[in-house]
């Protein structure tokens, strides 16, 4: 057998292991969080990462089904192309404002023209995540009584209220407005703290309406810029017994 042999036999041989299907589920449930984040920050940007990231997707599994010798064989010469439709036009739907799941809590921050930030639950029903039912989200408060999001956040793994910490987000600079650090405690808090570059801080904590034993918090812009910054966040009970480790 020729080197130029041995090399087209080399080729034609299957490849040890194949590529393994991609779970579909499971990266849309968990890029949930980030996509929704996205929406409320930057408007369509959001829209055009899912997108992209789904023509990746797509790409990917239609590269593992083909192969050099299942590809079609290019048409005779001459032929005319096969006629196509013309593609619809794309249709832009604006998605409806979310209301508030329970009672918005005044943040005592006053943003974009003198508007009043607040912070509120909103419902989430998606297959992905069975065990969230809701998330938070920071929006201004409008004069006729509807609300502008700026910037939403959820669990997108487990379930909602297990105990401890979940959705801590904020630090960002959006529109103009600070958006504080903020998150939710599943647990009997009366105290949420943390500690800055050594020098402990306090979040303003505030049981949730719908169920009490959830307790939404946030922290002053002037104390704490960034949740990266916190070390760690600790609960209290109303005993002033630690809660978390």
């Amino acid at each position: 057998m020729t080197d130029l042999e041995t090399l087209r036999s080399a080729l034609r041989e299957p490849p040890a292991e194949g590529f393994a299907e991609p779970d579909l589920g499971a990266i849309m449930a968990k890029g949930r969080r980030i996509r929704r984040r996205r929406r409320l920050a930057t408007g369509g940007g959001g829209l055009a990462a899912a997108v992209v990231t789904v023509l990746v997707i797509v790409g990917a599994v239609a590269l593992k089904g083909s192969s050099p010798e299942q590809q079609p064989l290019p048409p005779a010469a001459g032929a005319p192309p096969a006629p196509s439709a013309p593609a619809p036009a794309p249709t832009v739907t604006e998605a409806p404002p979310e209301r508030p799941f329970g009672e918005a809590i005044p943040l005592g921050i006053k943003g974009e023209g003198g508007r009043e930030l607040v912070i509120h639950a909103f419902a989430i029903d998606e297959p992905q995540m069975p065990d969230v039912r809701f998330g938070l989200q920071v929006a201004y408060r409008n004069g006729t009584g509807d609300y502008d999001a700026l910037l939403a956040a959820n669990e997108f793994k487990g379930s909602d209220r297990s105990f401890g910490f979940h959705a801590v987000d904020g630090g960002d600079l959006i529109r103009g407005t600070f958006v504080p650090v903020f998150g939710y405690f599943s647990g009997p808090a009366a105290r949420i703290t943390s500690t800055v570059r050594g020098k402990p801080v306090e979040a303003k904590a505030v049981p949730w309406s719908v169920d009490p034993s959830v307790v939404i918090f946030w922290f002053d812009p002037g104390q704490v810029e960034s949740p990266y910054v916190l070390t760690p966040l600790i609960a209290y009970d109303a005993k002033g017994q630690r809660l978390t480790k």
